[in-house]
This record gives C-alpha cells, structure tokens and sequence, in this order.
C-alpha cells in the first residue's frame, strides 16, 4: 500500500482561554492520498480553516497544537522548527487563500510576486524567475502574461487575482496544495473556471489537494473523498458521492437539505403598483487620463429599463462587472446616475438635490453584502437601529420600541439591542442588517449579495426570513446575486445583466427552464454540482 501524501493523527488544537470552547479542532484523523483531493466541509466555526493553518505553521497567537501528528513527506510537520516551516511552505506544501486581494502585496507587481517565492527558497537567476513566472502565469490561464507580469492586484479581477495566488503556489511545485474557501466570493463562471484549473492541475503536477469549503455543489465537482466537521469534530467521511447521495450522520443531513435546489417554487400572483421603476439608466465610470494614458471608459450601466412590483422580489444576476452592484447603489441613490430616471413611488430619486434627497430617503433601503463593514463596531445595536428614525424626526423612544420589535420580528430577541456587533455570528449580524433597513419602513429593500458570504444554514434561514417579510410586510426587494440556486429559491423574477446591458428578464421558471440567451445559459451551466443537483431533485 502506498504512503497517503498527507496523514494526520488525533490532532487537538487549543484555544485561547475565554473561547466559546475548548479546542478549535479536537482528535482529528484522516488522510490525503497522493494525486487526490479531499473537500473538508463545514459551516465556520467548525475547525476547518484552523487544521489548515495549523498544517502551515500559521495559527494565530493564542491558539495552539495540543496533540496530535501531522506526518507529510516522513516529518511530522507540527513540530518541525521555524525555519524548517519556512522552508517548507511554498516548497513542498502551499496553500491558496479566500481572499486574493488581503493575501497579495498590494504595492508589488504580479511577477515580482511570483518571482519572490523562488528568491526566498534561493531558486534559480533573476532572469530565469521572469521567465518561470510568465510560464506560470500562462499555465493558470491569465490573458496576455506580459501585461499580467507587469500589473498591480488593483488591476486585475477577482478571478484573475486568484489564478495569480494559484500561479504563486505552484511556483515550486509542491506536493500538496491546500486551498481554502478559494472560490466562494467569485461569481459561478468564474468558480467553475478556478475549479477545472484545480483539477487540470492536480492532473498535470499529480499533487495532492485539500480543499476547504461550505458548498456541496462544489464537493460535487472536484471531490474524491469528504470529510465533515462540526465544531471542531469529524462526524462523517468516505468517498464524495457516498457522502453526497447517502449522508450518515444528521448534521451532514442538515447541510444538504439547507442547499437551495434545483426544485422551483410556485409562482406568486403579482401586483401592477410599481414599488421601483427604472428607466434608459445610464452609468459610465472613466479612469485613466494622465500624461501618458488615454481615458478608459466602463458602461457600468447602459440604457437599462426594470421594474419591480409592490410586494415581489426581483433577482438581479450576473457575473464580477455586469454593472448589478452599480444598478443598485444607484437604486439607493449611493451612486448618482449619468442619465435616465429612477422612480420610487413615483419620485425620480435620481433628480432630486441633497435636500430632496434626504426626505424620500427612507424609501429605499440597502442591505449590503458584509454586514461587520457596514455596522459600527463601537455603537449597540439599539444605537445602529434607530439612527435613521431619530434622524428622520421619530421620538428616540419610539424608535427604540420600534428597534425592540424588529429584532423580534428578525428573530433575534430584544436583549440583542444593548450588545455590540462583534457579538454576533455572521449570520445574526445579518439579520440586524435587514432590521435596521425595516426601521426606515422602506417601500423597497435593495439587498446586494446579502447571503453569499454565509455558511449553507445560515443562508437559507436568511432567505425564509426574506420570504417572511415579504410576505407579512408586503415587502417589494431588488436582490442581487451571483448564485442562481439562491435566486431560484426567493426570486419571482430573474433579470440577467453582461457588461452594463440588461440582456433577458423573466419568471424564475422562464429563465431556468427556457433561457432565450446563451450568456444566461452559459451562467446556468456553470452552477456548481448542478448535474448532481438534478439527479438528486430527479430522484427525490
């Protein structure tokens, strides 16, 4: 029998003292076999990312191994010393994170980057590192290298910066890969791209992966063997399809059933009263423009027409820079649009001067992607809920007793109104974002990737608090989304925008099961586990 490429044995891992438990990772095993990828899944909170960073060396202070092997190439790699971690990470072991933006120097260029791995590991000449990282650039499939190797992460897209974090962890060609969450905050067309590199990869360089995430659909894609953890435990592992068809344990019962499915709600009968309407909207950004750089103009938003009735939910889907996000922050007046109307109630925000402004404000509200960013960390709930009513004139009891209501109303609890942010869960800050844009009594809520940072439970537990409210509160929401699983589930349309242009609208039912366009089709191909999804939906 061959050695697994990594084994680990009863790892314990310590948290600080004060912690919600006692261990972060308590009497973990499993193996990775040489050329395989293992998906690691669990909501946050259940180990995952800490068994990967302790595997580095890079836990943070305070948390610590407390027993336990790590075996990797012969060494158990948790108590090797620093240099010999140093050594060996990018080497031998690499890992590629959630976030390429906070992973990379923003101030250094992509190909000094790369060049820099094989500087610390004193591997090859100067030139011959420009010449290794144009190869790599080319092999994790980044446009015109030449450019790429020249370029900031500020200029380059989500997807692209991850390819050159990939890029960066191949450089040395390590014989295990750990990757962790890396396409959760990328659009589908772009998951799905970052995903066959993955595996293009592991076929090419027969490395080991280990490959963290909460989404099913994705173990469905890339998986040879799962492993599921809960608070710091394994409750289940086998082969991805036993695991995905025939779960055992009910905790992996509850992540499935919580993924939104290929089934597709009734639809509603809809009202003709206009809760939004907007008309020819137009939006350019320019940048550029200096000494010697021509102007680039970006039609963010391009002669786009929509509506959104009272009480429907509108879902707004695309990929990075289809202009979703701008269409609307211009809805909520956050961005001011170069032409067109924007009708709330019949009043066309977009014309009116600050002073206007402030009084028709409340009208529509905005529920934004990260909750913590957009909460002050230093101000109680009860504070960040009734700033807006006290500012629009409502008496700070009132307001407060109206606060109280809507955290019961979220599903909260009133006692949630004297804590601070930092708290709560993810999810719960969430909720807090939907009560404190409810105080406003808004005829619209503009909801911009409101669920697609949350773990599977937590998400769906956010969207039948959405269906709630639109329900009992007769609630109009335009609901921006890169996930069509997750429009499926809340939206009573779909409207799907490319590069500023509107290019289809209608029913849910409409857009999954006769898409006219081949852009939408393409978006709906590119869902993760989909195949998968279908069979299950097929057979359930």
């Amino acid at each position: 029998m061959t050695q697994p490429a990594l084994s680990i044995e009863n790892l314990s891992i310590g948290l600080p003292e004060g912690a919600d438990r006692d261990f972060a990772v308590q009497n973990l095993s499993f193996a990775i076999e040489k050329g395989k990828i293992l998906c690691v899944v669990g909501e946050s909170g259940s180990g995952k990312s800490m068994t990967a960073n302790a595997l580095m060396g890079l836990l943070p202070p305070g948390v610590t191994v407390k027993g336990g092997k790590a075996v990797f190439e012969g060494q158990d790699v948790l108590t090797l010393p620093e240099t010999e971690k140093q050594a060996m990470r990018g080497e031998r072991m690499a890992m590629i994170f959630q976030e390429p933006m906070t992973a990379l120097n923003p101030l250094m260029r992509i190909g000094d980057q790369i060049a820099e791995v094989f500087a610390a590991h004193n591997r090859l000449t100067a030139p011959e590192r420009r010449k290794r990282a144009l190869a790599l650039i080319q092999e994790v499939g980044l446009p015109d290298p030449e450019k790429i190797i020249r370029a900031y992460p500020f200029q380059l897209s989500g997807g692209q910066r991850q390819r050159a974090m990939i890029a960066m962890a191949l450089a040395l060609e390590p014989k295990l890969l750990i990757a962790d969450e890396p396409t959760t905050a990328l659009d589908v067309t772009t998951q799905a791209q970052i995903l066959k590199l993955i595996l293009d990869l592991r076929e090419q360089h027969g490395m080991a992966v280990m490959f963290i995430t909460h989404d099913f659909g994705v173990v469905a894609e890339i998986a040879d063997q799962v492993i599921v953890m809960q608070e710091g435990k394994m409750v289940e592992s086998g082969a991805a399809q036993e695991v995905l068809v025939t779960p055992k344990h009910p905790y992996t019962q509850r992540l499935l059933d919580a993924i939104p499915t290929g089934k597709l709600p009734a639809a509603r009968a809809l009202g003709t009263v206009p809760a939004l309407e907007i008309k020819s909207l137009r939006k350019t950004y320019r940048t550029g423009g200096g000494l010697f750089k021509p102007v680039r103009e970006v039609h963010a938003v391009d002669n786009v027409s929509l509506s959104v009735a009272r009480g429907e939910v509108l879902g707004l889907v695309g990929e990075s820079g289809s202009g979703k996000s701008t269409l609307g922050r211009t809805a909520v007046r956050l961005v001011t649009p170069d032409s067109g109307q924007v009708l709330v109630g019949g009043v066309d925000i977009a014309a009116l001067s600050e002073e206007e402004l402030r009084k028709e404000r409340h009208k529509v509200q905005m529920v934004f992607q990260d909750p913590y960013a957009s909460l002050n960390p230093r101000q109680k709930i009860i504070s960040a809920i009734t700033g807006g009513p006290i500012t629009r004139g409502i008496p700070r009891d009132k307001a407060e007793a109206r606060a109280r209501e809507l955290l019961e109303v979220v599903g909260l609890g009133a006692d949630a109104a004297n804590r601070y942010p930092h708290e709560f869960s993810g999810g719960q800050r969430q909720r807090i974002g939907i009560a404190r844009a409810l105080a406003m009594d808004p005829e619209l809520i503009v909801a911009d990737e409101a669920v697609s940072a949350l773990d599977v439970s937590i998400q769906a537990q956010v969207l039948d608090l959405l269906r709630d409210l639109r329900s009992r509160l007769d609630l109009s929401i335009l609901f921006i989304t890169h996930d069509l699983r997750v429009a499926a589930q809340l939206c009573d349309r779909i409207a799907v925008m490319q590069k500023g242009k509107l290019v289809e609208i209608g029913t849910v039912h409409e857009i999954f099961q006769s898409p006219k366009q081949a852009y939408t089709r393409q978006l709906l191909a590119a869902v993760p586990g989909a195949d998968w999804q279908r069979d299950a939906v097929a057979t359930a």
